[in-house]
């Protein structure tokens, strides 16, 4: 009987990874009826990533009244797994998503991500892991750190909560007054970039235009970046902004990192880990994996290069199923990918195929495991 292990990730704005995992696993069974699919949604640290978790590996989905990025009255979520893990995605209370026209990546803030962790740890979570992606904020993870008790003062001695667009004017945190119940969690932030916190590629450079950070407001947010950074290097005796992840979600990583000592992780390898990937590849025939675009940034650490490895050191063969093929996806054969293959049937723009796009990632996918049973026989 063929074991096959379907881990793809969503397919951005066309279809989430549990439906991709159904479309498969159905034209795997029209070829292979005996087959056992093992379905396995993965997401990287963005939005997603608190149902992938739950996919896996079970738990539930506890909601919690929080902050939105520009301080309105929300309802968010963590995932709370069967072994005590509790998964926030910080897109839940600060994703771009939630801010609709309004662009203000130096107004928003990440107080309501924090309000999401501090209910998680409090309602017994013995470790926590924060996804990393899709957010609309600047704001170095100060607002997170203001909703578990990190206190932030300006020059004249008065108490604030920084956003990105006033980090500048902060003389000295206290974290005196930390939330106690985070001392006896181990917390592990995902995601899938490892942008240092400031400069060419950090977080307001590269992430800020898609947040609307326009090219005046740009330097401001890298500035004010750099200014935190500074204040933390003093206070820690360490400087962590060129740590590979800080400049994740607006600075989150770097926040996660100064304010808490946490650990950043790319997001797939977390997502594996608590799945037991490694564990799963035993007698596995085939991994079926994929992402909506592949290119050479897919290389760093996303997740068809995250499972493609893993597969590979098992001497388990992975395929490939995505929408596009970039520049620079070639790379992906060494890490482990046998083949990869395009979904897209038609050359059309991007808003015609994605109205299309179950029914060619079934069309394809057949096309596939015909080929691959006649070849196996």
């Amino acid at each position: 009987m063929r074991k096959i292990i379907l881990a793809p990730d969503s397919f951005k704005g066309t279809m989430s990874s549990q439906e991709i995992c159904d479309i498969l696993a159905q034209e795997i069974k029209r070829v292979w009826p005996q087959a056992q699919v093992v379905s396995l949604p993965v997401a990287d640290g963005g939005e997603g990533s608190v149902d992938a978790f739950l996919a896996a590996v079970g738990g539930e989905k506890v909601a919690v009244p929080c902050k939105g990025p520009h301080w309105e009255d929300i309802h968010g979520f963590y995932g709370l797994l069967p072994d005590g893990t509790a998964v926030v995605e910080m897109a839940a209370a600060a994703g771009l998503p939630l801010v609709g026209q309004r662009l203000r990546p130096d107004q928003t803030t990440t107080y309501g991500v924090g309000q999401l962790v501090r209910a998680a740890v409090c309602g017994g979570a013995r470790r926590l892991v924060v996804g990393l992606g899709g957010s609309a904020t600047n704001d170095g993870g100060a607002g997170m750190a203001a909703a578990l008790g990190v206190r932030f003062f300006r020059v004249d001695g008065e108490p604030y909560i920084p956003t990105g667009g006033t980090l500048d004017q902060l003389a000295r945190v206290d974290r005196s007054g930390l939330e106690p119940a985070l001392a006896s969690v181990e917390l592990t932030a995902m995601c899938d970039i490892d942008n240092p916190l400031c400069g060419p590629t950090g977080a307001s450079a590269v992430f800020g235009p898609q947040k609307g950070a326009g090219p005046d407001m740009v330097p401001v947010l890298d500035r004010n970046l750099g200014h935190l950074a500074d204040i933390m290097a003093e206070d820690l005796g360490r400087d962590l902004r060129d740590m590979p992840g800080a400049g994740a979600a607006g600075g989150l990583g770097f926040g996660v990192a100064a304010f808490f000592g946490g650990r950043l992780q790319m997001g797939i390898e977390t997502v594996l880990d608590v799945a037991g990937f490694d564990h799963l590849l035993q007698g596995a025939w085939l991994v079926i994996t994929g992402e909506g675009c592949i290119d050479g940034q897919s290389l760093r650490g996303k997740v068809v290069s995250g499972v493609a490895r893993r597969a590979k050191a098992a001497d388990v063969p992975t395929i490939a199923m995505v929408g596009d093929i970039g520049e620079g996806a070639g790379g992906l054969y060494e890490q482990g990918v046998t083949g990869m293959f395009s979904i897209n049937r038609v050359a059309i723009p991007f808003s015609q195929a994605r109205t299309r796009s179950r029914e060619d990632l079934r069309a394809a996918s057949a096309d596939l495991f015909r080929l691959l049973a006649r070849m196996s026989r």
